[in-house]
């Protein structure tokens, strides 16, 4: 009886320690993703003049725009309700990756990604009173949005997540059709 306590005792341990270092990996991507973008926004903001584009290639351009509104420049003008809606969306995703206790490593690494880009869009309102945006994609047929780095690392974030659960779910859907 005493060993099974010690062990029981000793897998709350690793488990708890493998929480925390889950959400330290969360915390240090989602700085690094933040200060990424803040520095590549940054040097596009001091480099490229607004509303003017350089050309990298046929097919990719840096233009220097504003967006002050939400995505794909809905609702200009409505910065702030983004910002307030995104503050409130990370703040909730941050608390649930700290209060959860299943989750998986990836999920603390996808969460970092989208976190640490939707950071860097309030900081950017917060900042500039607007997004910036500049990657502009050329020669994709009805696209014509330009975006920022921030965006692309909330896809980082958000498409493996949803893969991933995916799979799983029809892995497990697959095994309880099998064992009925």
């Amino acid at each position: 009886m005493v060993c099974l306590h010690a062990t029981s005792g000793a897998k709350e341990a690793r488990t708890l320690e493998r929480r925390y270092y889950n959400i330290l990996i969360f915390i240090v991507i989602s700085l690094s993703v933040l200060l990424l973008c803040q520095a590549i926004g940054l040097w596009v903001n001091n480099t490229i003049p607004q509303n003017t584009t350089l050309e990298l290639s046929r097919f990719v351009h840096l233009t220097h725009l504003r967006n002050f509104g939400g995505v794909f420049g809905l609702a200009q003008g409505s910065g702030w309700l983004f910002g307030l809606i995104s503050i409130g969306l990370l703040v909730g995703v941050s608390a649930y990756l700290i209060v959860n206790s299943t989750l998986k490593r990836y999920e603390y690494i996808c969460f970092g990604f989208v976190v640490g880009g939707g950071a860097s869009n309030i900081t950017d309102r917060l900042v500039y009173g607007s997004v910036i945006d500049f990657i502009d994609i050329q020669q994709i047929p009805f696209w014509h949005y330009v975006f920022n780095t921030a965006d692309v690392m909330i896809h980082l974030g958000i498409w493996p997540l949803l893969i991933i659960s995916f799979v799983l779910n029809k892995t497990a859907t697959d095994r309880e059709t099998v064992g009925s």
